[in-house]
C-alpha cells in the first residue's frame, strides 16, 4: 500500500486530498467517520499528502509508529465505505492540525509529518 489514511483523520473528514486523486481510490466510511484509500487503487503519485490540512496521510514507509495499523485498516475499511472525489464540509468535530498535534503530544506521542506535507 503505497500511502496510508491515519487515525488522524478519523472524526474530521477534510476532503481536500480526494480531489486531487487522478485515480479515485479515496472511501469515505461512517465507522470510524473518516476517510480512507483503497491500496489496490492508489498508483503511489503523492498527489493527495499536500492537500490534507491536518496532515493525515502519509507514504506507508513513513507512518509513524502510533500509526502503524493504519495500513492494515485503511484495507479494511475501504470496501465498506463510499468512493469520494468531490470536496464536501469536513465534519462538525474535525480539528485543526495544531490541535491534534496538541492530542498527540498529551498522549505522549512523538509524530513527524509526512516529507511531502504541505
Amino acid at each position: 500500500m503505497p500511502h496510508v489514511v491515519t487515525g488522524r483523520c478519523v472524526d474530521c473528514r477534510y476532503t481536500d486530498c480526494c480531489t486531487v486523486c487522478p485515480v479515485d481510490c479515496f472511501y469515505e466510511t461512517a465507522e470510524p467517520a473518516m476517510l480512507v484509500i483503497d491500496p489496490d487503487t492508489c498508483i503511489d503519485c503523492e498527489l493527495c499528502v499536500p492537500e490534507c490540512p491536518i496532515n493525515a496521510i502519509y507514504p506507508e514507509t513513513e507512518l509513524p509508529e502510533p500509526y502503524k495499523d493504519w495500513t492494515e485498516k485503511n484495507r479494511q475499511l475501504f470496501s465498506a465505505g463510499t468512493c469520494v472525489s468531490e470536496k464536501k464540509d469536513a465534519l462538525p468535530s474535525a480539528l485543526d492540525l495544531a490541535a491534534i498535534q496538541a492530542k498527540e503530544k498529551a498522549a505522549g506521542f512523538s509524530i513527524d509529518e509526512p516529507s511531502k506535507a504541505g
